[in-house]
Order: structure tokens, then sequence, then C-alpha cells
């Protein structure tokens, strides 16, 4: 196993729950087995779609007994950090093509309490990590393009999650490694090997008829992918 690797982490996206249900949603995945609860927050304007604000996430926060990770699809980006930190938030991720700042947005979301990530889109070179990866909590990869729930996984994306898992390596610090977009129990196991830990799945869970054999479906395939000799990966 290689070193930094964080403990496999699944986290379900809420965006893919019954929004009629959201309270009993987040429960019933959370009670599932879930390690986080991914809050997909898209603005319209940086991404083509319209989702959740600061005042979902507050009226979900207690029925969530696992961390709440913000995906922070939206330009501007700085305004949300507070909002989303007092809305009980723990994560928060941003993509850098959204802000001005890069390194800024990481030292705000701190500020606030929480732990920082940097969302890289398919097309997001991984020079972006150069100046800032020692500064980051999490490092997100988007296996779609950002905007829509229910695409395909790219499979491209497994060689930049590789390259990414090599640079927290060399780093020697703790920084998780979330990769979201068409993640499921098919090819879990994949995207674990080429170096993730955590672990993002929306309608591959809240679609399917029992949440908690999903997640321990997914979890049982990820943390053996993960154990495996690197050169196996």
């Amino acid at each position: 196993m290689r070193q930094t690797r964080q403990d496999i982490a699944i986290a379900p996206s809420l965006l893919a729950a019954d929004f009629a249900r959201l309270g009993e949603e987040t429960a019933a995945v959370c009670a599932a087995g879930a390690d986080l609860l991914h809050f997909d927050v898209m603005d319209n304007h940086y991404v083509p779609n319209l989702t959740v604000g600061p005042d979902v996430c507050a009226a979900v926060k207690p029925h969530c007994p696992v961390p709440i990770d913000v995906h922070l699809m939206t330009r501007p980006v700085e305004g949300l950090v507070a909002a989303f930190a007092k809305a009980g938030a723990e994560w928060i991720s941003f993509h850098p093509e959204a802000v001005d700042h890069v390194h800024r947005v990481i030292g705000l979301i701190h500020e606030h309490g929480c732990k920082a990530g940097l969302a890289l889109n398919p097309a997001t070179p991984l020079a972006v990590l150069d100046h800032v990866l020692d500064d980051l909590d999490m490092v997100l990869v988007m296996s779609v393009n950002p905007g829509f729930g229910g695409q395909s996984f790219i499979p491209a994306s497994l060689p930049k999650i590789a390259a990414i898992r090599d640079r927290i390596d060399t780093l020697g610090k703790p920084i998780r490694l979330q990769v979201d977009g068409g993640v499921k129990p098919g090819n879990v196991a994949a995207v674990a090997a080429a170096g993730a830990d955590t672990f993002v799945a929306g309608s591959a869970i809240f679609g399917q008829p029992d949440y908690a054999a999903v997640i321990a479906d997914m979890r049982a395939r990820a943390v053996q992918a993960a154990a495996a000799p690197a050169d196996a990966a």
C-alpha cells in the first residue's frame, strides 16, 4: 500500500437523492455507512445547472453525523466559503478556474475552520498543483465534466489520478485524493488501484434499493484494490 494513502472513504452525492425527502435520505445514507456526505453546489454560471446553497446544507446538517463535503462549482467562490462553513461544512473544494488567487482561497477555507480541496476538471492541467499541493487537504479529480449528475466515467482520468497520487506520495503528506463522476461498483477498483482513496457516488448509491449493500460493496472492492502492491495497480 502506498504510504500516504488515507483510509478508504465513500462519499454519497446528495445530488442524486430524492429532494422531497432530503432529511430522510441524508439520515439513511449515513446510517448505511457513508463516510462523508458530498454536497454538489452548482450556480448556473460556472457550470450549466443550479442546485443547492448554504440553507439546504444547514437544513440537512442535523440529520448528518458524518462530515459534509462541499464541492463548489461556482464563480465566484469566496463569498460562499463563510456561508457553507457556518452551515456546517467540514470540507470545501473549489475549482482553480473560478478564482483569481488559488492560494488565497485555500487560506480562506482554512481560516473558516474547514479543510480545503482543489477540484480538477478533466482538461485542467496538473500544473495548477505545483505551488499549492502542500497547502491542500484534498485533491478532487473530476472524472466527468462538471454540471450534471449521471454521466459516464472518463477512462482517461485513471492516469491523471495515478500522476496525482505520485505527487502526494512524493510530498509525503496525508492529502485525500477524491474522484467524482461516474464512480460505481463496476469501476471503483480501477479508480482505487490508480491511487484514489475517496469515492463520490450519486445514482450508484441513491438510485439503488439498498444503500448499505452498495456502500459495503464499493468499500470492499476499493480496499482490496488499494491494498494491492503498487506495481500491480
